[in-house]
């Protein structure tokens, strides 16, 4: 007995000093050092942000019907950029792709090089009517208030799509000779897919032969306090997004008059379908919460680094607190939401067809596919009938070791030394999505600010950016593209 105490208490000791090594020594400093800070260049503050003020005044709005698009509007835009970059015109080839997204393309004197893309959208989604009196400023005003610039498109997406040619303009009137090819890509519909424009701009492309040595779209930004236990600001890379797709669960019955329901109804097996789906998780994927510690980690306290230094023991823990926040949870497994319900239209009138959709945002590694048998296998009632509508299949996962990655994360850290950055997995879906085709090093990504409070803006009231912020993004902006364009 005695013998087996100590083996034991070896054993313990043994355990225990793995754990305080791997918790000290695990995660290494992966930040970019920085030898040389960037010089900001010169831009005259009160004419870009005039310039952004004026886009966001025009109301280029996505809807989910065509036909309530305003598509003047856009050509309202182009005119607008057309005036306001002259450079940018004058020296790039400009296609109109399905006569409202916009490509351009520099040319560089090195054909050997592989060109870069850029890219951002330039429309909006609208702004609800019921909440128009909640917001300060309205939501297409452009106002300059409060060190802000206010309305649709301040961070989703127009500050891109402004910042990037405010850049290109300024390199351009600086002079500054292209090695590498640029081309800049502006959608016109992202916010309802983006098949009309990012897609097809994708598609001009490929018949083109022609691969990038990466692709930047927006997507990630400069977070403060979403990340537990890092004090620093982390700028958040997307390497890959999530996929999505609806399933349209349908049950049939014969209908008639509530007094004399049979049992069950085609709700109540519809309800129990949606209750079997959500109570069949999708097993959880701790990779990318991993590579995502694996770069702020150094900077972590000893108590965030001790479980994920040590997931051998401590997976299960870490698993159960992200799975108990929604936003973390939805980082590490493919979503469900039942999202759309339709019985009958009267309360005494038992429905002949009850429906219910459920969005599922897919992780890499699970396709439509395996989700839609992930749904049957739950579900295992064949009265219940599954169809898929709309979808995308989860992006490919882009290197950290690539040229494009490095620019980005050296661009960030000499600009700002006191942002961490890392790699991450997009929860939403961009346009980016259409171009893995023509790299294999994609990107996500807007050197903008958010917190607790201001993430909440996308899509939402009171959508605005700093002009602090506004003017980083164009420094950022034109540092990469020097630094892409001029490669030593």
């Amino acid at each position: 007995m005695k013998k087996v105490l100590i083996w034991i208490a070896l054993l313990l000791f043994a355990a225990i000093t793995v754990l305080v090594f791997r918790t000290a020594f695990y995660f290494n400093n992966k930040q970019f050092q920085v030898s040389a800070a960037l010089s900001p260049v010169p831009i005259e503050r009160g004419e870009v942000v005039k310039h952004l003020s004026d886009v966001i005044k025009i109301p280029t709005i996505s809807y989910d019907s065509p036909e309530q698009v305003d598509y003047s509007q856009f050509l309202a835009l182009h005119q607008y950029l057309q005036q306001t970059f002259p450079l940018v015109h004058q020296k790039a080839t400009v296609t109109k792709v399905n006569d409202y997204s916009l490509l351009f393309e520099l040319k560089g004197s090195d054909a050997t090089l592989k060109p870069a893309l850029l890219m951002g959208h330039m429309d909006v989604v609208p702004a609800d009517e019921q909440t128009l009196n909640q917001w300060q400023h309205p939501p297409f005003s452009g106002a300059i208030a409060g060190n802000a610039i206010w309305g649709r498109g301040a961070i989703d997406d127009k500050v891109t799509v402004m910042a990037v040619l405010e850049a290109t303009e300024k390199l351009l009137e600086q002079g500054k000779t292209f090695k590498r090819s640029l081309y800049l890509a502006f959608g016109h519909d992202e916010e309802v897919g983006g098949k009309q424009g990012a897609k097809a701009i994708a598609e001009h492309l490929k018949q083109q032969n022609i691969q990038f040595e990466y692709v930047l779209d927006e997507g990630g930004a400069v977070t403060k306090g979403l990340m537990k236990g890092v004090a620093q600001p982390v700028a958040m890379v997307g390497i890959a997004e999530k996929g999505f797709v609806n399933f349209r669960l349908s049950v049939k019955s014969e209908g008639g008059h509530s007094s004399q329901p049979p049992n069950p109804t085609a709700v109540s097996i519809l309800s129990q379908a949606i209750v079997q789906v959500q109570n069949s998780p999708f097993a959880s994927d701790l990779n990318f919460i991993r590579q995502t510690f694996d770069y702020v980690g150094y900077y972590t306290p000893l108590s965030s680094r001790l479980p994920m230094a040590n997931l051998w023991l401590f997976s299960p823990i870490v698993e159960k607190a992200l799975l108990a926040n929604p936003s973390t949870a939805a980082s590490i497994h493919t979503t469900i939401a039942p999202t759309m319900l339709q019985g009958s239209s009267k309360s005494n009138v038992l429905p002949s067809l009850a429906t219910a959709v459920v969005n599922f945002r897919i992780m890499p590694g699970d396709t439509i596919a395996s989700v839609e048998q992930h749904i049957r296998n739950a579900i295992d009632d064949p009265r219940v009938e599954i169809s898929s509508f709309m979808g995308n299949e989860a992006s490919k996962v882009s290197s950290t070791n690539s040229l494009g990655f490095k620019l980005i994360e050296k661009t960030i850290r000499r600009l700002d030394d006191s942002i961490l950055v890392a790699p991450y997995l997009v929860q939403g879906g961009t346009d980016s999505k259409y171009f893995y085709a023509l790299s294999d090093n994609v990107y996500r990504f807007l050197m903008v600010r958010l917190n607790q409070d201001t993430i909440k803006r996308f899509h939402g009231i009171d959508e605005q950016i700093p002009i602090d912020d506004y003017m980083q993004a164009i420094q950022f902006y034109y540092a990469l593209i020097e630094q892409t364009v001029q490669p030593q």
